[in-house]
């Protein structure tokens, strides 16, 4: 089978599980996902792939990799605003919001599905029930963000920290990305850093304390849970607003 061919087979099938994980396609709405053209890209790490102010066509979906979206100041300081996993389409807003209002960035070496916005728009009109799914994605986005918000204006730095730790370990699992305990979270200390509004010195700080406390061992790009019910307590994290159906770790 050709490589493009096998990719974009790859893609399809990530997109379905996601879709799959908190929700139920039909069998004619799953071969409708299937028939999406896709065409896939290998992108660098650091690379941005759609800019603020940007008038994008297609959309983009995540096929392995973790992506970033982000706000970036006149004086070059950086606030990330959620991180996007595989399956996930970080920029589903650009079908109806013509022009866009941050930047989508590639945090690791991404591989990406491009999805023209014709065909997206002509998958929900003929299949409402995928229309129904795709909202409700775009709802548990803005559940996030309102959760970041509340971590960003009244959780400490160690509790930022924890929140994060444990969101991102419902999320990988959700999608069959964490094992039991632990799970690759390949960022920089700067870049959760720019996450939770702290500093890099700051964070190595809190990361050190956090693994001190028996909780938490953030080391080589994987995060080892510890305690997660202590983990839990700390950050207050509550896994209701992800809305998913899986059990936490």
């Amino acid at each position: 089978m050709p490589r493009t061919i096998e990719s974009s087979i790859a893609a399809h099938e990530r997109l379905v599980t996601k879709l799959e994980s908190d929700s139920r396609l039909s069998d004619e709405d799953r071969e409708a996902v299937r028939q999406l053209p896709f065409t896939v890209k290998d992108l660098p790490r650091g690379v941005d792939i759609v800019r603020d102010g940007d008038r994008p066509a297609e959309c983009c979906l995540v096929v392995s990799g973790l992506v970033c979206r982000y706000k970036l100041l006149l004086g070059g300081k950086r606030q990330i605003l959620s991180f996007h996993l595989a399956g996930e389409i970080p920029d589903l807003q650009s079908l109806f919001l013509k022009r866009m209002d941050h930047s989508l960035a590639a945090i690791t070496p991404v591989r990406a599905a491009f999805i023209p916005h014709a065909a997206l728009r002509a998958l929900v009109g003929s299949r409402p029930s995928v229309a129904a799914i795709l909202w409700r994605e775009t709802l548990i986005d803005a559940a996030i963000f309102r959760e970041w918000i509340v971590g960003l204006g009244r959780r400490t730095a160690m509790q930022r920290v924890a929140h994060l730790l444990c969101e991102l370990a419902v999320r990988f699992r959700a999608v069959g990305l964490a094992g039991d305990h632990h799970y690759t979270l390949p960022v920089t200390q700067s870049e959760l850093g720019d996450a939770v509004g702290i500093s890099n010195i700051h964070v190595s700080r809190v990361l050190r304390d956090l693994r001190d406390a028996g909780l938490v061992l953030v080391s080589g790009g994987t995060v080892t849970t510890l305690n997660w019910d202590g983990l839990v307590e700390l950050s207050e994290f509550d896994p209701d607003y992800l809305h998913l159906t899986r059990p936490e770790p």
